[in-house]
């Protein structure tokens, strides 16, 4: 194999390799975020609300709106961090406990609702894809 096709395996495996860190990295983050408000975030009950000029025949919308009270008795209201699933829907009305980091009250965890899924398939995905551009690597350095 000419040079020209080491040098372009090099880049694409770095270029994966890079992707494949952000994977990990953004996956791992996430992890932490929800932890973190686990351990430190004050636990508050709140109210689903259906967002505003939604016609009564049209299903809901995914995120419903949560609202609740701060420790400092500021109202706050936001989108819901976790869709509705079919078993545990959100409707309009419900009572659910949150727990929200004090210093931003925009950053919540619906307790029992977490589905980290989608942060460990970031941190799979990503380690997958950097494994792979790491064994590209190998392959483009041992050919002649």
């Amino acid at each position: 194999m000419d040079a020209g096709a080491v040098a372009v395996l090099v880049v694409l495996a770095g270029v994966a390799a890079f992707g494949g860190l952000l994977g990990v990295l953004a996956g791992l983050h996430g992890l932490r975020q929800v932890r973190r408000v686990q351990r430190t975030g004050v636990c508050v009950p709140a109210l689903v609300k259906q967002p505003p000029g939604r016609i009564a025949d049209e299903p809901p919308r995914p995120r419903p709106l949560l609202q609740f009270v701060t420790e400092d008795g500021r109202v706050r209201e936001i989108v819901c961090p976790v869709a509705p699933a079919r078993r545990r829907p959100l409707d309009d009305g419900d009572r659910v406990l949150l727990r929200y980091d004090p210093a931003d009250p925009r950053t919540v965890v619906v307790e029992g609702r977490e589905h980290l899924g989608l942060e460990r398939a970031f941190i799979a995905g990503g380690a997958v894809v950097l494994i792979l551009s790491l064994l590209l690597l190998t392959v483009a350095c041992t050919l002649p």
